[in-house]
């Protein structure tokens, strides 16, 4: 079978060190999907201290779509992957790092891989279907940010 990859990336600033948006960011929760605006459930499963699968169920415009997903997080980086081992977009992969901007913020930057099966539409369409997977997930981090805001904001770093 085709298939053709879309590279894209973005991103998202943090009101909070480096080190705890990490934390918060890993600290996968069976409501993760809530709080990025979307409806969908979570089941986590913990393989060991830096290995975790994640299969998700999301409910989208053309109904539900279950997506599995190898998570390796790299505490020392503050950095993690997440590769689809299941779903619609098998074998996509996307890199997540938070960077420090001072002692009080941060960062994330994201790349993310993603493969598409079928025929490869024209390098014009690539383009816009990035822009419209950085668009999509981008909200979806800006939302996230505005949920560390709420649930991290009142406590001292």
């Amino acid at each position: 079978m085709d298939s053709y990859s879309i590279h894209y990336g973005f991103n998202q600033p943090f009101d909070f060190p480096a080190k705890i948006a990490f934390d918060w960011c890993t600290d996968y929760k069976s409501d993760d999907w809530a709080k990025m605006g979307k409806k969908g459930t979570r089941k986590i499963k913990h393989i060991n201290d830096d290995t975790l699968i994640l299969t998700d169920t999301v409910t989208g415009k053309d109904g539900p779509v279950t997506k599995k997903r190898l998570v390796r997080l790299n505490p020392e980086r503050l950095a993690w992957t997440n590769t689809h081992v299941g779903g619609p977009n098998i074998h996509s992969q996307f890199w997540y790092q938070i960077v420090a901007r001072g002692k009080q913020k941060s960062r994330l930057d994201f790349i993310g891989l993603q493969v598409n099966y079928g025929k490869p539409p024209s390098t014009v369409r690539i383009a816009e279907m990035a822009k419209e997977l950085r668009t999509d997930d981008a909200g979806m981090w800006t939302l996230l940010a505005e949920e560390m805001r709420k649930d991290l904001g009142k406590q001292k770093y």
